[in-house]
């Protein structure tokens, strides 16, 4: 896609993890500035939304120059979380041929666990997919839900879990996430994927 940086990898080297707080802080700030609805919130939260703010406007973090990101089959499970090409194994969209081979982006689980990934400083959801992602994390109820928690869409039982789509939630109903091939990280309504299945917060 036009604007899209072809071949960038992960390279701690490039920013360094220790400089990683400084830049948390500014984020934060221009996120309270900037949109003034989004309420405070306990500090880890806090870094979800700025970043996820902040990577859906295209800039800058580490391992990555800036710019916006496109939706990636399988994009974002490389060993280290982050854009990266994707697969078409187990591709089902309605773009054809799969593009996700010559795509340097995310997914949607992809997104989650960079951002929470940068947020907390370490790969707190892994690899795998939102199967995987959401039994590490624990369900919140609609009442306590707060931006920066996880939204999850599919069937989660406590004996069988059926997922197809995770999204950042930023309040006022609305979630910022990797929705599909041929877009880019943006906001989108939690109605705009069916069947929610719930809020989810690590820890």
């Amino acid at each position: 896609m036009a604007g899209t940086p072809r071949g960038v990898r992960w390279n701690p080297e490039i920013s360094p993890w220790h400089r990683w707080p400084v830049t948390l802080a500014v984020l934060a700030g221009m996120l309270v500035v900037v949109s003034g609805s989004v309420p405070l919130l306990p500090a880890t939260l806090n870094r979800v939304t700025a970043i996820a703010y902040a990577i859906k406007a295209g800039q800058g973090q580490p391992g990555w120059p800036g710019g916006t990101i496109p939706y990636s089959w399988g994009g974002g499970h490389d060993d280290d979380p982050g854009p990266s090409l994707g697969t078409c194994r187990g591709y089902s969209g309605a773009i054809r041929p799969c593009p996700a081979t010559d795509t340097l982006g995310l997914d949607c689980s992809g997104l989650a666990r960079w951002v929470y990934r940068l947020a907390y400083g370490r790969d707190v959801l892994g690899p795998g997919n939102t199967d995987d992602h959401v039994r590490r994390l624990t369900e919140v109820p609609a009442a306590k839900a707060r931006p920066g928690d996880l939204v999850f869409y599919g069937k989660i039982g406590d004996r069988r879990v059926k997922t197809h789509h995770v999204g950042i939630y930023v309040g006022r109903g609305r979630m910022i996430n990797a929705l599909r091939t041929g877009t880019e990280i943006r906001i989108d309504r939690l109605t705009a994927v069916k069947g929610f299945a719930g809020y989810f917060r690590y820890q």
